[in-house]
Order: structure tokens, then C-alpha cells, then sequence
């Protein structure tokens, strides 16, 4: 009986080995891209049901879908960090935006924030705009140098 099954060479072999290594290395910045959209998601994941979590849907009814939308538009940038680091990586500097939003927010969307949600959108703006500078840090890194 012969064997018809397809085997794979090695990629070694290939002519353009070291350009596309170069290139997978330049594109994925090092093992810290793995380190922060994992973060980043929880984060957005957290920001979107801090309502429920925190008890606060009857006395803050404004910033109910606000934290679920931000919280959404976080995750949504983790996930495109990790699909597509490559051109994603320049719209780090938007988390850090939309955590400083957050940070502020209480007090515009909200209506006589309590010490516990003021709290909770400082915590989680601050966590943004950290690890937005670090998205950003590591989109600077793995660019290429001219």
C-alpha cells in the first residue's frame, strides 16, 4: 500500500525564512503582546458588568450602559490587539483616552456618585490608561527602525 498522505517540509528550507521571522517578530513586538491583551480584556470584560457587580444599576441608571459600552469598546480593542497587533497597536493611545474618560465620568454622565462607583471608574480608567501606555510602549518597540 503506498502512502499518499501530504507531509509537510520544514519551513527551513524556505527561501524567505529570515525575512518572515524578522517580520512575525517585528509584528508580535516580543512575548508583551501576549502579557497585555489578556489584561486589557478582563479589564473591558470587568468595566462592562460593573453595574450588576457593584449593586449601583438603581442609583446610577446613566452610567449602566455607559460602563457596558466603554467596558465593550475596551474589549473590542483587546480583541483587535490580538488578531491584528500589528495595525492595532496605534490605537493604544484610544484606551488610554477612554480611560482617562472613565476617570472623569462619574461626574459628567453620573448624577451624585457615590464614594464606591467614583471609585470603581477611577480604578478602572486608571488601569486603561496603564496599560494603554504599555499597548503603546510595545507598539513603539516593535515598529520598525529606518
Amino acid at each position: 500500500m503506498a502512502n499518499v498522505s501530504h507531509t509537510r517540509g520544514d519551513i527551513a528550507s524556505h527561501p524567505d525564512v529570515s525575512e518572515m521571522q524578522a517580520r512575525y517578530a517585528r509584528m508580535l513586538g516580543g512575548r508583551d503582546v501576549a502579557l497585555v491583551d489578556g489584561p486589557v480584556f478582563l479589564l473591558g470584560l470587568y468595566c462592562a458588568v460593573s453595574p450588576w457587580i457593584l449593586h449601583y444599576t438603581t442609583s446610577q441608571p446613566a452610567l449602566v450602559p455607559h460602563n457596558l459600552i466603554v467596558g465593550i469598546a475596551i474589549g473590542l480593542l483587546a480583541l483587535g490587539f490580538t488578531r491584528a497587533p500589528e495595525r492595532m497597536y496605534g490605537l493604544s493611545w484610544a484606551m488610554s483616552a477612554l480611560g482617562v474618560w472613565m476617570i472623569v465620568s462619574p461626574w459628567i454622565v453620573g448624577s451624585s456618585p457615590d464614594t464606591g462607583v467614583i471609585l470603581n471608574n477611577v480604578i478602572i480608567g486608571g488601569l486603561a490608561v496603564l496599560l494603554g501606555l504599555v499597548c503603546a510602549g510595545t507598539a513603539a518597540k516593535s515598529t520598525p527602525k529606518p
